[in-house]
């Protein structure tokens, strides 16, 4: 009986033909070792931001279920052409979509999540010993609608499949080598870390690092998922995703700049009005964090959302609360992420003091068992990133 493996390849690793060249070397040195091989994809370079782009520009706020439809063929594209390369090179490949894949989702479209996975279809092309290539990102609601699992929800269908498939690892292959004490691209003495938790690494994606969705983490700790995070172009170990390991230092510093306040206040006021308006976002796929209250007798509330739900965010409180008034600005968020890192009363101090050189002003702060996190009332450079990268990881 062949062990299973399932390996991701992000949209860098699937930019062009020379790349997909590359890519499918990688899944031919798994299928020779006699792996039963699953393969999930993600769409090419920027499509998916080309496709949003194109999509604009025929509506401000495009429907949700026709921007699924849309979306979800950048990762056709790909899983077709790496199936169309690997047939041509002598090996037996069958491309599946999500729903042809038995991916399942239930909630809002655009950020739905898995119900479960039918896994027939690609068991059944195990047993020939096929390659499976299948679209991440993707699958099909009750409706029989197409269904998007947010951004970087290629790497959850990866994870999910290897749980359904019981995968003795999943691969996350990128253009990076592994996981970093913080983004390489911003401080360029980051280091590549060895083993992460899973505690950890959901902290890191959740505050924002662009490495791996933070809902394949879960999957990946609820099932004993092995994840290791490498290069797709570079021949090195990678970061290993495990169980908890007691420590005391920070293993990664996450700078978010995508992030923006919203202000919110009408002289109309009753004290169920807060609920009322945060469940409202939640149910329309826009989450709200760092929330603050000041409300008494008219509304006065702030709290974040992602940036790029500023648009729909700014349609559906203009329909549902045409009498607010809504503010908004850019902030900066900074988390300190390591299991335990309480233990180290220095880690709060030399955080404190660096933003104090920066005259930066704190809106509020979150602290955790394995993680210290700031919102800034203001952005900040990357100076400050690498300066607290000098003195707690350096």
């Amino acid at each position: 009986m062949h062990s299973t493996v399932v390996l991701k390849f992000g949209g860098s690793s699937c930019a062009d033909n020379e790349k997909l060249n590359i890519v499918a070397n990688k899944i031919i040195e798994f299928y020779e070792l006699d792996y039963n091989v699953v393969v999930i994809v993600s769409a090419q370079g920027k499509t998916t931001d080309k496709l949003i782009q194109e999509a604009k520009e025929l509506a401000d706020v495009p429907n949700e279920r026709e921007m699924d439809v849309l979306l979800s063929s950048g990762e056709q594209m790909s899983m077709a052409k790496i199936s169309i390369l690997l047939n041509r090179l002598g090996y037996q490949t069958v491309s599946l979509t999500g729903w042809q894949a038995g991916i399942y989702t239930a909630g809002a479209y655009q950020d739905s999540k898995i119900d479960y996975i039918d896994t027939s279809r690609i068991q059944k092309e195990l047993e020939k010993h096929h390659i499976v290539i299948i679209a991440g990102f993707q699958g099909m609601n009750q409706n029989m609608d197409i269904t998007t699992l947010g951004r970087g929800g290629s790497d959850t269908t990866a994870v999910a499949v290897a749980a359904a498939l019981s995968a003795d690892e999943c691969y996350i292959f990128s253009d990076v080598a592994g996981i970093y004490s913080t983004d390489p691209h911003k401080v360029s003495n980051a280091k590549k870390l060895e083993r992460v938790s899973y505690e950890e690494m959901l902290e890191i994606s959740s505050e924002g690092a662009k490495v791996l969705h933070n809902r394949c983490i879960e999957i990946g700790k609820k099932f004993q998922i092995p994840i290791i995070a490498k290069s797709t172009f570079r021949n090195e170990e990678g970061t290993i995703i495990q169980n908890k390991i007691e420590d005391s230092t920070i293993k990664s510093i996450v700078k978010n700049d995508a992030i923006l306040r919203i202000h919110l206040t009408s002289p109309q006021y009753k004290s169920t009005m807060v609920n009322e308006i945060v469940t409202f976002c939640v149910t329309n796929g826009i989450l709200t964090q760092n929330l603050v209250n000041n409300s008494t007798d008219s509304l006065d509330i702030s709290f974040t959302i992602k940036s790029d739900k500023l648009a729909k965010f700014q349609n559906l409180i203009e329909t549902q609360y045409p009498k607010i008034e809504m503010s908004y600005h850019n902030v900066t968020r900074i988390a300190m992420i390591g299991f335990g890192i309480l233990n180290n009363e220095n880690n709060l101090k030399e955080l404190m003091n660096i933003l104090a050189q920066n005259n930066t002003d704190i809106a509020c702060m979150e602290v955790s068992e394995s993680k210290i996190a700031v919102l800034l009332n203001q952005t900040v450079s990357d100076v400050v990133l690498e300066q607290l990268h000098q003195k707690l990881i350096s």
